[in-house]
């Protein structure tokens, strides 16, 4: 069975959204061995400088690649990363699988971003489109494509 797993930065707090986080893991698991993993955000001043927001996410890209599976395909979300429709995004799993991985790793960086060697160091960089959504929102939607993805490679009637 593959494996996926999520690191996200910072924990979700909302019942709205833990509730559907939670809904969209159990559907996973029918599909594959999914792990979600919450890393703490570093915590910087109110007004943080270009220098402390880097030394920030230079401290977090440590927590991420100590938490990437050895081997794991390597994608992170990030607005400058390609565009996929449902299908496509699918499509790319299904690729990963049959090259050979047995276990892909996502990641959603903090509310600053991700670290430039972080974004070097993935396969792959994917964007959910020009608009901003809240991190939390961004979890769930990012869930909900997982479980769409492994929904249509199984041709599940899910996706319509």
């Amino acid at each position: 069975m593959f494996d996926i797993t999520l690191i996200t930065m910072g924990k979700l707090k909302e019942k709205f959204y833990t509730s559907a986080a939670a809904e969209y893991c159990k559907r996973l698991g029918g599909y594959c061995r999914f792990t979600l993993l919450e890393l703490p955000e570093v915590r910087l001043p109110e007004d943080p400088s270009p220098a402390e927001i880097a030394a920030g996410l230079e401290k977090e890209a440590e927590a991420i690649f100590a938490k990437i599976p050895k081997g794991a395909w390597f994608c992170v979300l990030t607005p400058e990363g390609r565009t996929l429709s449902s299908e496509a995004f699918a499509a790319k799993l299904r690729d990963v699988k049959n090259a050979g991985k047995s276990s892909a790793c996502f990641l959603i960086g903090s509310s600053f971003g991700m670290a430039p060697r972080v974004k070097a160091r993935a396969d792959f960089q994917l964007s959910m489109g020009p608009m901003t959504f809240p991190h939390h929102l961004a979890r769930i939607m990012v869930l909900e494509q997982l479980y769409r993805a492994e929904a249509i490679q199984a041709g599940s009637k899910y996706h319509k």
